[in-house]
């Protein structure tokens, strides 16, 4: 039987393809979905809210998942249940020792209390539901770090949220938000509730207009 030059090119091209599989996985573990990935199974060491959230409707939410004496993945959501919903997330490696240096530079500016995992999965889907009624969605790294809470189930927590002020979406802009971001966000409110459907705190030149 003769055998031409081509015919090793089926062996050679799953072996390509075997090795770029291999790089793709290796190039995904390197990355923060990857690290979430690993650390969703790892032990619980921190879950944290800020105490007054419900009053102020601004408050922060730190998780963090890893070896106690090693590496962790913490999530840190920023949240306002008076009306947008998740508006920030950071999602950062970090090492375990300097987790309470992380926790002591939050709780400068704000208390931080102790809350079951449970309740804190809850209160992220929650607000996320609530604030995508009024047409907000949560900050775009929110799936993937919601990943970091693994096996927690949310279910486990019987507490009902209320979010908003007084009965009412209270939107409060904030100092990053640029006039066409805060007449977009009133209109949208408008069209959702009516101008009476909701509470505003606005600079006064946005008010006015």
């Amino acid at each position: 039987r003769l055998f031409t030059g081509d015919a090793p090119a089926p062996k050679a091209n799953r072996r390509k393809a075997i090795v770029a599989q291999k790089r793709k996985a290796e190039a995904v573990e390197g990355t923060m979905a990857g690290q979430v990935a690993r650390a969703a199974a790892a032990p619980i060491q921190c879950c944290r809210l800020t105490e007054c959230l419900f009053e102020t409707g601004i408050g922060t939410l730190l998780f963090a998942r890893g070896s106690g004496s090693g590496q962790l993945v913490v999530g840190a959501f920023l949240l306002d249940t008076f009306c947008i919903g998740i508006k920030d997330i950071v999602l950062r490696p970090m090492a375990a020792a300097q987790l309470d240096s992380y926790l002591d530079m939050l709780s400068a500016a704000t208390l931080m209390a102790p809350v079951d995992p449970s309740y804190a999965r809850k209160l992220l889907r929650d607000l996320v539901q609530w604030s995508g009624s009024l047409g907000f969605k949560p900050h775009a790294d929110f799936a993937a770090a919601e990943r970091l809470f693994g096996d927690v189930d949310p279910q486990a927590c019987e507490t009902t949220f209320k979010f908003g002020q007084g009965g009412k979406p209270l939107y409060m802009a904030g100092p990053s938000e640029s006039p066409p971001l805060v007449r977009h966000r009133m209109d949208q409110l408008s069209t959702q509730l009516g101008s009476d459907g909701f509470d505003y705190i606005v600079p006064v030149h946005e008010a006015a207009e």
